[in-house]
This record gives structure tokens, sequence and C-alpha cells, in this order.
């Protein structure tokens, strides 16, 4: 028997911070890949600590719904899943090639194959490139497009501008999208400036974020001049400084990120069968416009 646990930071303090968690692990669950599928929490129940010891399969996969390495992926959960012999340096990564490790949970009797992060794999690529299919409900969309790839950004990880910027130069490298770039919260080059970075009429601004909340829902929005008031909504695409903003949200709200999940576990020798091709059919983009869809905040904050 093989298990999967899908390891993801919550929230005390939005309540739909957990939203893509429990959504990408029922997809997961849904394709029959696994005897066992989890939900594994920081911040919400049930914890890092007890999962691997409510699971019946001698087989483990983790799999860390976070968006690039650093405290968590590195010190949190494998201190809280008790792993044997962790050390980061297993992973010989520099930021953005995290694999898996193998280890052993002596205490259970397990084996577990703990996986890097998902947002630094490369299928998250492809997400990103989903999230504008998605928003602009063009399956199609890239030619005449610029494409903003957006991150917290921090002097505190520097792993998190990394991964925004991996993703940004691979996106880049399809010839796709017209422009692409990476920009950021707290770090230049700035969002708040979006347009300043960019040619093209029609921008796609995807942020590279698990969950929606205060920063995609409140802070982005208005920074990047959505709307003055985030509690008032806004419109998509909304006209900035004569340019349409395509507005995606959060990356990790996009139902192919469950893909990403079973790409990091068949990586760690998993058994997934078919279950990646059923994600991709159960989630592609219809082709229905979204233009004129008006977004609003979400309930709570944090992301």
């Amino acid at each position: 028997m093989q298990a999967l646990v899908v390891a993801a930071h919550g929230s005390h303090l939005n309540p739909n911070a957990s939203d893509p968690t429990y959504a990408h692990a029922d997809a997961v669950r849904e394709a029959g890949a696994f005897d066992e599928v989890r939900e594994a929490f920081w911040k919400e129940e049930p914890h890092f600590r007890e999962v691997v010891r409510t699971l019946e399969s001698e087989e483990v996969f983790v799999v860390p719904l976070f968006i690039s390495e650093g405290y968590f992926t590195e010190r949190v959960i494998p201190r809280e899943l008790r792993l044997e012999g962790w050390d980061p340096a297993r992973w010989e990564s520099d930021g953005t090639d995290a694999s898996h490790v193998t280890l052993e949970a002596t205490d259970v009797g397990k084996t577990i194959h703990y996986c890097g992060p998902v947002g630094t794999h490369d299928a998250m690529t492809d997400v990103i490139v989903r999230r504008a299919e998605s928003v602009t409900g063009d399956p199609g969309v890239g030619a005449g497009f610029g494409l903003a790839v957006v991150g917290h950004g921090t002097e505190r990880n520097e792993n998190s501008a990394k991964a925004v910027e991996y993703h940004a130069d691979r996106i880049r490298r399809r010839d796709r999208f017209d422009e692409v770039r990476a920009l950021f919260m707290d770090e230049e080059p700035e969002v708040d400036d979006v347009t300043d970075f960019f040619e093209s009429d029609d921008i796609v601004v995807v942020p590279l974020f698990i969950a929606d909340g205060y920063h995609t829902q409140e802070d982005i929005p208005e920074d990047v001049g959505l709307t003055e008031d985030y509690r008032l909504g806004w419109e998509v695409p909304a006209d900035v400084d004569g340019r349409r903003i395509w507005y995606a949200g959060a990356v990790g709200t996009e139902g192919l990120l469950a893909d990403v999940v079973l790409e990091r576990a068949a990586d760690a020798g998993a058994a997934v069968g078919d279950a990646r091709e059923r994600v991709r059919a159960a989630t592609a983009v219809d082709g229905e416009s979204a233009s004129g869809d008006e977004r609003g905040p979400s309930a709570g904050a944090g992301d």
C-alpha cells in the first residue's frame, strides 16, 4: 500500500487558506493513484506531527504544498514528521531543484519519501500558464499578451524570488507570450508598477501563492490599481493606465496544481498510473471567456 500526504501551512486567520489543499487532495484521491490520501497542516488540524501515524500504508509520499524551499520545507515539516537522518543538504539543491529523499519514520515502521515543494517543480510552469488561460478564458492565450509572475519576495528567504524567476524564465523561453516578467511585492521590480514593465496592451498577472488571502485579494489588487478598495471588488479585465489587467488570483487555486502533486510523488517512485492524465483532462480550460467577471475579496486574511 502507498499513501500520499499533502502538507500545507494552513491558517488560524483565513478560513479559506486550506481550501486549495483539500481541493487538490480530493482531485488526487478521485484519480485513484493512492490507497490513502491525507491533508496535513502547520496551523490547522490534522497536524504534521500526527498525520503519518494515522496511516495504514507502510510507504508514504509527502508533498509540501509550498511555493519555495525554505524554513518550512527544510526545517518544520521534517522535524514534525520526525524523519530520522534528515538534513537539507540531502536535497543537493541551490534553491529550485529539490527532488526527494527517502527516510524512515522508525517509531511507526514506515518509509517516507519526502519531496520538494510543488512551487519549484517544472510542472508548476504549466500551472502558471493554465492560470492565464483560465482567467482569460482562452486556451491559446499568448500572442499580444504580457505575463507577470508575481511573488512575495523577501530578504529572509532568497529562494522565494528564485522560484518566481525560475518559472518566468521557463515561460519566456517558450516564446508564447510577447513579454514575461517576474515581479514582487517586497523587492524590486515591484508589482505596484506593473504597467511600467510592459508594452503589451493586455497583461495577465498571476500571483505565485498557494491560497488566496490578504496579499492576493487585498494588497496586490489595490497596489496595482485594480480597485481603490478591495472590498468593492474589481473587474476582469480592469483598466489600469490604459492597459487591460487580467488578474488571476493565487496560482495555487488552479485545479491543474493537483498534477504537480502527482508529478512530485511520481518522481519519488510512486506508482501513479494514468492519474496525471485524468487530472489534466478534468482541469482543461473550456474556452469560455472570463471577461467582465467581478472579483471580490476572500474572507479572512493570510496567504
